[in-house]
């Protein structure tokens, strides 16, 4: 690790000084490059901070928590008339939504946005082999209704208690997609998101990209098609460097002006740079909703008893972890619903630390004898199972050696197979090749129903392109009713009852080990204001145009 963070110190001192002169340029460092800049294949934090940067959702949840309109007129309300009950096809209630393109929101080429970009994305969306991440919100858009240029209506199958929000949904540019569309199975191979990502007519925010060194950085400048307040910066570079040691060099020698809180240093790094050098740095520890958990492989065998999974939750000492590499700032996760969310319950079943627990459920589970310090079953098969995360990660390398001790205490022997974010969550996780564990985070926004990680139908496949993100392979039909109930239960208390029945049955099954809730470290140049930490999904980075330059 010493090595590594004095090679980085050295190859920062031959970079340009960040932010010279005028600050005419921020360079961001963070830890991942994106496994693609498709808006809508794949799920990863580095392309949403990305993008944040250079396209704007139709809807979104502000750092207020409050739903909002970016790239449409009006936020559609049933008060306002934007949205009104419905009927499928079939006879079933539901919901008519209208939105608006703004009139001044054009791509980076100069041609406006309309819903003839609209009626492509919707085809790309619904196409069963395009591979985009949140396929379910196409299929329940019974009928896209195009008006004119700039209003269009989603008839939506039901009626859910977020029914205007559509963030999920990501227009496309049809004169440049089309294309690469041609044959759908391919589509995530072809798309000029990758092959043509400096193309300024793919992008319609704050900026364009404009240069792209796979694995190491992406700039961007400003887009003259903006229709909002100009951004501040002529360019935007964002440096990528996996090693969180490394990083927090760069940001020391001056290679790197800002570390993107949301994919940056971990919290024990930034406590103790705060230690050192807390009057050099603006510092802000944002709690919100990330949860960081262990996603099983529930086809492993090993795995798929509940015995076993519980029996690793209950040999992990999670208090403890917290305290001690985290000062206490990331709180133990009983599940995957934060007490910071309004749905939240205290009641679902818990699992302290308990090893003479887990090891009672093992011996019950068949793994009762133990060769070389780890338990056997009766074929003689050890109790070994391979956990992944990260490569670079400093904080969730410690944890996973913490883990490997507590649970070796117990018998079980795992074994640590880490890889590039890139390669991890581009492959490894997006196609379901881990073979036992998996540890990561999810960000959500509030009240944020679990449809494409819990729903049975979300699980990734060759024959759905990978579409889905049930990376686990869970499957129980009492989940799939109640994801199914609270999406449409509008009355909030009865809605609590049904959050309430969930996370229970979360807790009972463990699809996922919960560690802790994440608190993400912003380290701010004394310099640079204007950026407000949301504490869910959407990135710091959607609302670029308003950071600055202390005067």
């Amino acid at each position: 690790m010493l090595r590594l963070t004095l090679i980085a110190t050295a190859l920062a001192l031959l970079l340009p000084p960040a932010g010279a002169g005028a600050r005419d340029r921020l360079v961001i460092g963070m830890t991942q490059f994106p496994s693609t800049l498709h808006p809508s294949i794949d799920s990863m934090l580095a392309k949403s901070y990305v993008l944040g940067m250079a396209r704007r959702p139709f809807t979104v949840h502000g750092p207020d928590w409050k739903l909002r309109c970016m790239l449409c007129t009006e936020l559609p309300t049933f008060a306002n008339g934007g949205a009104v009950p419905g009927r499928t096809p079939d006879g079933r209630d539901g919901v008519a939504v209208t939105y608006e393109i703004r009139p001044d929101a054009r791509w980076g080429d100069g041609r406006p946005v309309t819903t003839e970009d609209v009626r492509f994305a919707f085809e790309v969306g619904r196409h069963p082999q395009s591979g985009v991440a949140s396929a379910e919100l196409y299929r329940r858009i019974w009928k896209l209704e195009v008006h004119d240029g700039r209003r269009f209506t989603f008839h939506v199958d039901r009626v859910t208690f977020d029914y205007n929000s559509v963030g999920d949904f990501e227009v496309l540019p049809a004169h440049l997609e089309r294309e690469a569309f041609a044959e759908p199975a391919e589509y995530r191979n072809r798309t000029r998101y990758d092959t043509d990502p400096t193309n300024p007519g793919l992008y319609f925010g704050p900026y364009r990209i404009t240069r792209v060194t796979p694995g190491a950085s992406i700039e961007l400048a400003r887009n003259s098609t903006w229709w909002g307040r100009p951004a501040a910066f002529e360019t935007v570079i964002v440096r990528i460097v996996e090693n969180t040691a490394a990083l927090e060099a760069n940001l020391r020698s001056g290679a790197i002006d800002y570390i993107a809180g949301e994919l940056g240093l971990t919290l024990d790094q930034a406590l103790a740079l705060e230690a050192r050098k807390g009057g050099e740095y603006d510092f802000v520890y944002k709690a919100g909703l990330v949860y960081e958990h262990i996603d099983l492989n529930l086809d492993n065998p090993i795995l798929g008893d509940v015995r076993v999974r519980r029996a690793l939750l209950h040999a992990i000492d999670r208090g403890t972890i917290s305290e001690r590499l985290f000062a206490g700032r990331q709180p133990v996760a009983h599940g995957s619903v934060s007490p910071l969310d309004r749905v939240h319950s205290a009641e679902a079943p818990r699992y302290p630390y308990d090893p003479k627990a887990a090891a009672a459920l093992l011996d019950e589970a068949g793994w009762d004898r133990i060769g070389d310090g780890v338990r056997i079953n009766r074929e003689g098969r050890p109790l070994r199972l391979e956990i992944g995360t990260t490569a670079g990660n400093r904080s969730r390398e410690t944890v996973q050696q913490v883990l490997q001790s507590q649970w070796r205490e117990v018998g079980i022997d795992a074994v640590i197979r880490n890889q590039p974010a890139r390669v991890f969550f581009g492959d490894t996780v997006s196609k379901r090749k881990f073979r036992a564990m998996a540890m990561f985070a999810w960000l959500s926004s509030p009240e944020s129903v679990p449809r494409s990680t819990l729903h049975s139908g979300m699980i990734p496949t060759a024959g759905n392109n990978w579409s889905g993100q049930n990376y686990t392979g869970y499957r129980n039909p009492a989940m799939d009713s109640l994801i199914d109930r609270i999406e449409v239960e509008l009355d909030r208390d009865r809605r609590r009852a049904l959050w309430a029945e969930l996370q229970a049955l979360y807790a009972r099954d463990l699809p996922a080990l919960p560690l802790y809730f994440r608190a993400t470290p912003y380290i701010f140049p004394k310099w640079l204001k204007g950026v407000v930490p949301t504490g869910h999904q959407h990135a710091t980075t959607l609302w670029i145009e308003d950071w600055r330059v202390a005067e």
